[in-house]
């Protein structure tokens, strides 16, 4: 035992395990770094970078680490490239790793489910900012535990280095065991000092892992003006605050005017997947402070036509315009060339999206959720973009619950802040996704009822559900549509009561379940 404690204190051994520190931290970092471009590269739309970056990991995991080492031993002093050793190794084990760690981080950015990064697109988002903002702290945590144990594996393979002449924790142990003919003790002691190395590795993963918990508790910025309160004395949303255009219905007689100024024109809109026609030369038009309720069967084209007024899908044939403007389009001729910065259009748009299944960031709290695209798209003052959140969750009932994740609120909450998100963007158009169908039967009337304050207070909607008496109730007209095109339209009595197409017929009554 006093053999074994007196090699565990050797000086000479925790030298070698600090160089093996500094070989494998440098080499992780430099090993994430070329992962992380590698990982870009391999889901980036160009086939040549694709196949590049596929060859590289391809032949860098298929041979050996250590004949990887010989070679940069042997090959860089050949081509008048002098190293030290150390250096060689950290170059090696850079290069080893990073085709691991490129696949890791592909492998995290893939699993972040798509209706996140539609999400952010829908509030204006730029690829770099839903990347940094959206994609890669939710990437992360499914990252954090493979890199962890790369990089534990990463630890105790500098040992291969001794073949390079690196002085690390295995060569020196070897070299003091040849010397003193002491094995046992000498590399239990070097395997101990391991450990200690490995267990900090894996005890800052945890620390990492329960930092990016999403059941952490979390700090928001105060209430300014003392605005939390609970839904049931929240008032009305005072929908002309948050248009861009203020003062935009100030009285009876201008309103109607602006009503009749068209906000939305679908002129002959198609669109089609793998040859299957989902929208048909749709025509539609809204005017300013309509709402209109889309009803349909499922794969009737309802929601691909709400993405393609947001420019979330690409346009095979005719136009969209909002406000007069193409968003995300620049017409030439005939057709029409995508733009060049897409998410700028969609922002400038000011377009609101709820989708049917919520799509809150579920690593941000709520109030982050209201607050992320006013400071992150439209470069608002963060105090002003906090004050703002902190009112919108105020009209929907939900600033007592502003600090709490959206996996602690139920399926009518998370979907009243969805609401509230998009009323952060100062839209001029709403678009809703079947906004209760993913919704408890108790759940529905509190969302319901923030639409309806919404379009009592002016706010242009086109709303697809299946709730026939929201539509009926509500909106100001009601639109069939089936196998991508517009059956029948017309006011909610015309549509619901006496309906004119059979195909809306068998619809009306699949719902209600009586002949109409």
């Amino acid at each position: 035992m006093q053999e074994y404690l007196h090699y565990l204190t050797l000086s000479y051994l925790w030298r070698g395990a600090l160089t093996t520190v500094e070989i494998a931290g440098a080499s992780l970092i430099g090993a994430v770094v070329l992962g992380a471009i590698l990982a870009e590269i391999r889901i980036a739309p160009l086939l040549p970078l694709r196949a590049f970056a596929a060859g590289y990991i391809w032949l860098i995991r298929g041979t050996p680490l250590l004949l990887q080492l010989l070679f940069l031993f042997d090959v860089l002093p050949s081509v008048g490239i002098v190293m030290a050793p150390v250096p060689t190794a950290i170059i090696g084990f850079t290069i080893n790793e990073s085709a691991f760690f490129g696949e890791i981080i592909r492998g995290g950015i893939l699993s972040v489910d798509r209706n996140q990064t539609l999400a952010a697109q829908a509030l204006g988002m730029s690829p770099r900012v839903t990347r940094r903002r959206i994609v890669l702290p939710l990437a992360l945590r499914a990252i954090l535990p493979s890199l962890g144990n790369e990089f534990i594996s990463l630890i105790k393979g500098t040992s291969l280095a001794s073949v390079i002449s690196v002085s690390e924790l295995t060569q020196r142990s070897q070299f003091l065991s040849s010397q003193t003919f002491v094995f046992f003790p000498v590399f239990l002691a070097s395997g101990l000092m391991y450990l200690v190395l490995t267990s900090g590795v894996a005890l800052a993963q945890s620390l990492l892992e329960r930092r990016m918990s999403f059941d952490r508790a979390r700090k928001v910025p105060r209430d300014p003006d003392g605005l939390q309160r609970t839904a049931a004395t929240a008032r009305a949303p005072a929908v002309e605050a948050y248009d861009p255009s203020p003062g935009a219905l100030p009285s009876t007689e201008s309103a109607t005017l602006i009503r009749d100024q068209p906000v939305l024109i679908c002129d002959g809109v198609s669109k089609s997947y793998s040859g299957r026609m989902v929208l048909d030369g749709l025509d539609l038009t809204m005017h300013r402070g309509e709402v209109v309720a889309v009803l349909g069967t499922s794969g009737s084209g309802k929601s691909t036509l709400l993405r393609l007024i947001n420019h979330l899908e690409s346009l095979d044939g005719g136009a969209i315009t909002v406000n007069g403007r193409h968003i995300g389009y620049t017409p030439t001729g005939a057709a029409q060339r995508s733009a060049a910065k897409l998410a700028t259009a969609r922002a400038e748009a000011h377009i609101g999206m709820v989708f049917q299944h919520f799509n809150l960031f579920p690593h941000l709290t709520v109030l982050e959720n209201v607050r992320v695209a006013p400071v992150f798209v439209y470069s608002r003052d963060p105090s002003e973009a906090t004050r703002e959140a902190w009112a919108l969750l105020a009209e929907v009932g939900l600033a007592d619950h502003a600090q709490k994740m959206p996996h602690q609120l139920s399926g009518g909450q998370q979907q009243r802040v969805a609401i509230a998100r998009a009323m952060a963007t100062h839209p001029k158009l709403m678009l809703f996704d079947e906004p209760t169908s993913a919704l408890d039967p108790e759940t529905v009337g509190e969302v319901l009822a923030v639409m309806r304050r919404l379009a009592a207070g002016g706010m242009t909607m086109l709303v697809v559900t299946h709730e026939i008496r929201f539509a009926r109730d509500v909106a100001d007209r009601v639109i069939f549509i089936e196998n991508g095109q517009v059956v029948e339209h017309g006011t909610p009595s015309e549509i619901l009561e006496t309906p004119q197409q059979p195909e809306t017929k068998r619809f009306l009554q699949s719902l209600t379940g009586v002949a109409v």
